[in-house]
């Protein structure tokens, strides 16, 4: 199934997650929505699908402070390496 992500096709075979505003403002106010734009769709979806999944707040900011440290360092996605996001 192809699905259009932020002008991107990809073939995901999970549903296609929206962008909270709280996600957006997060991304734009800590300067990261080049590096969370550059990743590739799945990893987009997957990180939004995490955060909105939490069922507490203080879980949603800790997954989001996550997402946030993993876009400025660069190299990691979920907490394991990846060489592609380096920066």
């Amino acid at each position: 199934m192809s699905e259009l992500i932020d002008g991107k096709f990809a073939n995901l075979q999970r549903d296609i997650q929206p962008m909270p505003d709280f996600i957006k403002e997060a991304l734009t106010k800590n300067g990261v929505m080049d590096d969370y734009l550059a990743r590739p769709a799945y990893q987009q979806n997957d990180y939004l699908s995490w955060i909105t999944r939490a069922k507490q707040e203080t879980t949603q900011q800790k997954r989001l402070h996550q997402m946030l440290e993993e876009l400025k360092v660069g190299g990691v996605y979920m907490r394991m390496k990846h060489p592609l996001s380096e920066k």
